[in-house]
């Protein structure tokens, strides 16, 4: 297993995407991903904290083992802890990012959908305060 910053194990996600560069770029400036290995238009990996995100472009194999009928994402996400939900939805859709849903509370926190440029979810999300 590949080791973070920090020594750790990373855990690690696959989103299919369409255009790598285009999905390294949106990682690294709006999301504070850093960039591992990039090997445009096939594949990438980009990592922030525990989480590898790989990123694979149609001529990956890890596109061309996803069967056509699962073309279309689901509702999984990945889930990203934010200190400051407000500041990061007005500084997102100030930088153009496609938000996917207005800021919605329940017990356990709030949370805002935002798509990559494939249309993969990425949940930004603020726990409720336990105090």
């Amino acid at each position: 297993m590949a080791g973070n910053e920090s020594g750790g194990a990373l855990a690690s996600v696959r989103y299919i995407v369409d255009d790598v560069q285009a999905a390294i770029d949106f990682y690294t400036t709006h999301l504070g991903f850093t960039v591992l290995t990039a090997f445009p238009p096939a594949f990438a990996d980009v990592v922030r904290g525990p989480l590898r995100l790989l990123l694979s472009g149609p001529s990956s194999s890890g596109a061309r083992a996803t069967p056509a009928d699962l073309a279309v994402g689901g509702r999984n996400r990945i889930h990203l802890v934010v200190d400051d939900l407000e500041a990061e939805q007005e500084r997102l859709r100030h930088a153009g990012v496609v938000l996917r849903s207005d800021i919605v509370s329940g017990p356990g926190g709030r949370q805002l959908l935002l798509a990559d440029p494939a249309g993969n979810l990425v949940e930004l999300f603020t726990p409720a305060d336990r105090r």
